[in-house]
């Protein structure tokens, strides 16, 4: 039996080198749109599966919803097979399917993985003996095991098992998370060392080779646990030190200090320092999110991640210091935040890309709107705003045509596209709270 095993994973990796191998990626978004792109390039047949129609007619007609992604890149994927549905029957004709799907909080900032199990039901009657099963999805230490593929194994038509050593038949499961850093153009996707744990050898060196063909070095770990944990650790790493540049921007302010001064200083130290920089709080899928996945996990093993903790509690309370910060700028105008015309430069997360995802913007605007404030806001990404799963703004931008109307512009996002001397000569009050308008001297301008 070992021996029939081994042929099967030599056999998956030859069709892998080959080109033969088909790839199955659920989750056409931020990161499985682009993962699918990467297989592209590289010549294997890729199919996007998605539940939303919009997403799937867009692809199949050669189009494209994510700005950094042009239509001329789809194009190009379909001349090598690429195509996209929502009919999850077809998993049964692909070797690989990756599961790139969103892990967000719910409104008692637990792990929502909803997503996933949903995803799982939905494969799972159609897996068959020899494909492997990656999730990339950033989620707690655990989740492969004792989510994935209990749904798997539960809901495969076939009552195939997880294959967990070189003896035994079934399907294959490993976990590898996504390193996606969306507007980053300094390294290319390929240069981005990709870690695999699998679910057994066999998991591992199949899961290797397939991310193998598209990346241009694989980190093995023991297990898919530890391969969660490393994605937790470095999300984790950058809200803990955005975090105490955030605490101590506040101090600053009180001390009449420039933070970014500080930070410029510093970052000269050829060692042991890495700049991390202040903000209205953080966005993304991940940062503002990993925490509390650990800390939620830990206390099933009666551990407290206070420091964590702690992190995760300074940067949600950055968008309640930026409207204050407002208010005391609008106070010293003698106009009261009630009935002030405010515009919120900025939705996305952060400069020059098109992802609403936990934006401190949303926030801030709804805090400003309790305040009484009459709130617009551009963002040359987002004409138009809805619902989300945390917001209900239902709003149209705005141009930047009269700028004096309003008794505060307020910088959220500091895209690459605003002319900030423009906006400081234009407008009557500026609160800046990402430095954008740093090197530019007014009296208007209220940095927070």
């Amino acid at each position: 039996m070992a021996d029939v095993v081994t042929s099967e994973a030599s056999q998956f990796t030859q069709k892998v080198e080959n080109r033969s191998a088909r790839i199955g990626i659920i989750g056409m978004g931020y990161v499985g749109l682009p993962l699918a792109l990467l297989f592209s390039e590289e010549r294997f047949a890729v199919t996007g599966f998605d539940i939303d129609a919009k997403k799937v007619s867009s692809l199949n007609s050669g189009g494209s919803y994510i700005v950094r992604i042009p239509g001329t890149e789809i194009q190009a994927a379909q001349k090598h097979g690429f195509r996209a549905t929502s009919d999850y029957s077809e998993i049964a004709s692909v070797d690989a399917v990756i599961i790139c799907v969103p892990t967000p909080l719910n409104e008692h900032h637990e792990p929502d993985l909803s997503y996933i199990r949903d995803t799982a039901s939905a494969i799972a009657p159609h897996l068959r003996e020899g494909q492997i099963v990656i999730l990339e999805s950033t989620t707690y230490p655990g989740t492969t095991e004792e989510v994935l593929i209990p749904i798997l194994e539960e809901g495969n038509s076939r009552q195939l098992r997880v294959s967990r050593d070189a003896a035994s038949k079934g399907f294959y499961v490993a976990f590898s998370p996504e390193r996606e850093d969306p507007g980053n153009d300094t390294v290319a996707r390929r240069d981005i060392p990709k870690v695999v744990g699998g679910v057994g050898s066999r998991a591992l060196e199949m899961a290797s080779s397939v991310y193998g063909s598209i990346f241009n070095r694989t980190v093995p770990v023991s297990t898919p646990a530890a391969a969660e944990m490393t994605k937790l650790l470095e999300n984790i790493y950058r809200c803990v030190n955005i975090a105490l540049v955030n605490e101590l921007k506040q101090l600053c302010h009180r001390m009449d200090i420039d933070i970014f001064e500080v930070i410029d200083a510093a970052k000269t130290k050829p060692f042991g320092f890495q700049a991390f920089y202040p903000g209205p709080g953080l966005g993304g899928h991940c940062i503002p999110i990993d925490p509390f996945y650990l800390s939620w996990k830990a206390k099933q093993y009666d551990f407290r991640t206070k420091f964590i903790e702690l992190a995760g509690e300074v940067n949600v309370a950055m968008p309640y210091y930026v409207v204050d910060k407002t208010v005391e700028a609008l106070n010293e105008q003698s106009k009261a935040m009630k009935g002030a015309k405010i515009l919120v430069l900025g939705l996305a997360y952060k400069k020059d890309v098109d992802d609403l995802r936990e934006s401190p913007s949303l926030t801030i605007i709804e805090l400003l709107k309790d305040r009484g404030a009459v709130v617009a806001y551009n963002d040359p990404y987002f004409p138009y705003v809805g619902r989300g799963r945390h917001y209900d703004l239902e709003m149209h931008g705005v141009s930047l045509d009269n700028l004096a109307q309003y008794d505060c512009v307020l910088i959220v996002t500091d895209h690459s596209d605003y002319d900030y001397q423009r906006i400081v000569a234009d407008s009557k009050l500026v609160v800046d709270s990402r430095n954008a308008t740093k090197g530019i001297r007014s009296e208007k301008i209220v940095r927070c």
